[in-house]
């Protein structure tokens, strides 16, 4: 019995921590104070403060902050239309002076000559930089058309940007590092798969993929944000650890590659650092994506079938 109720409670948390955290996620230009987002997870505003940093490994503010924190790094490195001060509101600074100071503080630099230099570098502190090092897309042509072949990673790569449509996701939710590790996405897609199964929910069209919240050139291994998710009918149900959430659709610059693990790098890289810079688009806020559209178990070279899938929007 107490097993029971264990579970019962483990299961419980889960599915509150989810509704909070698919909260912070879509609401980042608003106002989420401590009794806001206690009320989402229906906590007592001491409770949750404590039960939020055991969760995810962090207080509330400093995951919010990091977050915004980021989300402005990311736009200010590929949006050069908008000005520092609107970029500061649109990720929920109260104005363009308490960003500076908060910007300065966690990359070292100011915003200003962040964006002048288009860091976007994976866990380097840009302050250590030498003249010498590739500061993201600093280096490249300005924008072109490109052929298919990429030309400096040389990964043939067809990409097209195709609107995505909006639907009913059930996911499993995983914070720290999964790059590479086949067996942790083994882990919670046969976590994923055994509670959709006895629900009818994987016929043989089944739908099944992952979404990637942070850029993994802004934020260190540990707190990288990742789900293994589902395409259900709308009606579905949340279950404990397994939450439900809308997918908000919308354009995404694709490519289908058949690939073996090794070779997941290359392909994103030809997409964001290639491909994007000469394309006329520029990122959007909405998680990336990989559609799994195989199974490599089956395959005689044991390949990946994945549709890889960045939001983007004009410029």
């Amino acid at each position: 019995m107490v097993a029971e109720v264990s579970e019962a409670t483990r299961r419980e948390y889960a599915a509150r921590m989810n509704r909070v955290v698919d909260y912070i996620q879509g609401h980042l230009a608003d106002p989420l104070d401590l009794g806001r987002l206690a009320a989402v997870a229906c906590f007592s505003p001491f409770h949750f403060h404590r039960l939020f940093r055991a969760w995810t490994g962090e207080t509330l503010q400093a995951f919010v902050h990091r977050l915004r924190l980021e989300r402005a790094a990311q736009l200010l490195t590929f949006d050069r239309f908008r000005s520092i001060s609107e970029i500061a509101l649109e990720c929920g600074f109260s104005g363009s002076s308490a960003f500076a100071r908060a910007f300065k503080a966690a990359f070292g630099i100011s915003a200003g000559e962040w964006r002048k230099r288009k860091i976007c570098q994976a866990n380097r502190k840009p302050w250590e930089d030498r003249e010498d090092a590739s500061l993201g897309f600093s280096k490249l042509a300005g924008p072109r058309v490109r052929g298919k072949e990429i030309l400096m990673t040389n990964v043939p790569l067809e990409v097209k940007v195709r609107h995505i449509a909006p639907a009913t996701l059930a996911y499993i939710r995983h914070i720290g590092p999964y790059k590479g590790d086949t067996a942790l996405f083994r882990r919670l897609f046969g976590q994923l798969f055994a509670w959709a199964t006895p629900r009818g929910l994987m016929g043989p069209n089944a739908s099944y993929l992952s979404l990637f919240q942070d850029n993994p050139n802004l934020t260190a291994a540990a707190k990288h944000r990742m789900e293994v998710a589902l395409v259900v009918p709308a009606d579905t149900a949340p279950d404990g650890e397994i939450g439900i959430k809308a997918m908000e659709g919308g354009l995404y610059a694709t490519a289908c590659v058949r690939i073996i693990i090794q070779d997941y790098p290359a392909q994103w890289d030809a997409l964001v650092a290639e491909w994007l810079p000469g394309s006329g688009y520029q990122p959007d806020h909405r998680p990336a994506m990989e559609f799994y559209l195989n199974n490599p178990d089956t395959d005689p070279e044991g390949r990946y079938h994945i549709e890889i899938c960045l939001p983007v929007r004009p410029l």
